[in-house]
């Protein structure tokens, strides 16, 4: 629970500034004290005189009907409040592209540079756009923050906008009872503090080598998923195209058992994928896995802890996806031993109900700076033991939409949907050459370790400012 800080107590003088707001968003944030604190710069600038483009530089959008195709060639990838964390984005839904370039949301499209914050519901977070993100489009819950070339570098401004002194203003500036929302002018008197120019580039390259090395992550997965159908003789699931199928009615099933009885189980679209991967030589998944694990996590209790007092942060299905997880910081002493995952463990969405634009199915690699995090129970865990089938080796498939689909093919459940771990272990995994499989598993590892890269350099950047406006307040 935020308490307010007997050092500084709120006065009378706080809810004039605050336009006597009664509610306590506004005066146990921080925002008041980071505004003070940047008052005392001998230099510091309005967030509005620093933008350029739509509306100044600062802007949203209009609520629209949302047309999603299936076609690449059809549509743009669409960027929602929660899509926009996402590290890989290679599962975006796409917008009718017609819709898109029309002169109603033709500028919702974002650019290189810009600052994305959630402006509906989850108030201030943040995301960099990387270089890779040039052709999408976000929605109207999504605020963007253009910066003028000619009068601030865009990493510095985004360093600035997500350090603890921005993310305090921009998330004091909420307004709503139920459903919380920012809108442009809330945040365009910000104030931006302004060092020298040598600083400020230094700032800005920073973070821009960060979204250059996130961009190199995405495109280092995508290689590596290619690489493995190429070598593995299948290259007509790198470009799945399941929306074109035929659809999965009045199909007969012989030979059934007490396995399953579930028609989605014997579904003839992933049917059709299984006997792909089965076509080529391969191993069944359960057979690699035999002594590693195949299974969900284990179930334990929840003590929370504060973060830096021994809590360990707790990662759930969504914002495993994310560039920086969110989850709730938990006590150790009251959970298994076994609560951390080992080195390259593949980690499955698996516990929901499977719809087309959710996150059943989809998988992320556990490698560097995420081992030091636990994982949710509802994750399920695949675990090589093989070292000739490393768990960076198995991601560059299990990433792929052709595996996702199969698994969303292998539930048991009435209500929220499970795997089923049988269906699981039979999946076939294409063996490649020695070769092959060395050099699929080097790109996935090298892509992980840019990500890692990426984000200390964004860290530094923002540890960097945050010092200099201290310093200088001081």
């Amino acid at each position: 629970m935020k308490v307010v800080s007997v050092t500084n107590p709120v006065t009378s003088e706080w809810l004039t500034d605050q336009g006597f707001r009664l509610d306590p968003a506004p005066y146990l944030s921080g925002a008041l004290e980071a505004r003070r604190l940047l008052n005392r710069l001998p230099d510091t600038v309005a967030l509005a005189t620093v933008t350029a483009g739509h509306n100044g530089g600062i802007f949203n959008g209009p609520k629209f009907r949302r047309v999603y195709v299936s076609d690449p060639e059809q549509g743009v990838p669409f960027l929602g409040s929660t899509d926009m964390l996402e590290i890989d984005l290679t599962s975006l839904p796409r917008l009718k592209k017609t819709d898109a370039e029309s002169d109603k949301l033709s500028y919702l499209q974002v650019k290189p540079g810009m600052t994305l914050i959630s402006c509906s519901g989850s108030i201030g977070r943040m995301a960099y756009v990387r270089p890779d993100m040039g052709g999408f489009w976000s929605s109207q819950d999504v605020l963007k923050v253009e910066p003028d070339p000619q009068r601030i570098r865009s990493g510095y401004l985004y360093a600035f906008l997500s350090s603890r002194f921005g993310e305090a203003l921009v998330k004091s500036s909420a307004y709503g009872a139920i459903i919380q929302h920012i809108e442009p002018h809330h945040i365009a008197d910000l104030p931006v503090p302004r060092f020298g120019a040598e600083l400020e580039e230094r700032i800005h390259r920073m973070v821009e080598i960060s979204a250059k090395l996130r961009a190199s992550f995405q495109a280092g997965l995508v290689a590596a998923t290619e690489d493995f159908f190429a070598s593995a003789g299948l290259p007509e699931l790198v470009d799945l195209r399941w929306h074109e199928k035929p659809r999965d009615t009045g199909f007969a099933v012989h030979g059934l058992s007490s396995l399953s009885l579930r028609a989605i189980n014997y579904a003839e679209r992933a049917k059709t994928i299984l006997e792909s991967l089965s076509s080529v030589p391969h191993r069944r998944l359960g057979d690699i896995c035999a002594t590693g694990k195949l299974s969900y996590g284990n179930i334990f209790k929840r003590v929370d802890a504060a973060e830096g007092h021994g809590g360990l942060r707790m990662v759930g299905q969504r914002d495993m996806f994310w560039v920086r997880p969110e989850g709730r910081w938990i006590s150790p002493a009251h959970a298994p031993r076994d609560i951390f995952v080992t080195d390259e463990t593949v980690l499955m969405t698996a516990r929901a109900m499977p719809s087309e634009n959710g996150l059943f199915g989809r998988v992320s690699l556990i490698t560097g700076q995420w081992l030091e995090h636990v994982y949710s129970h509802n994750i399920f865990q695949i675990r090589s033991s093989d070292p000739q089938m490393p768990g960076a080796y198995l991601h560059s498939l299990l990433r792929s939409d052709a595996a996702m689909r199969a698994f969303r093919h292998m539930l048991i459940g009435t209500g929220q949907q499970s795997l089923n771990p049988r269906l699981v272990a039979d999946f076939p995994v294409p063996e490649t050459t020695s070769a092959d499989r060395h050099r699929i598993a080097e790109k996935v590892r090298r892509a992980y370790r840019n990500r890692d890269r990426a984000d200390v350099l964004e860290d530094q950047a923002i540890a960097l400012l945050a010092k200099a406006i201290e310093e200088a307040a001081a």
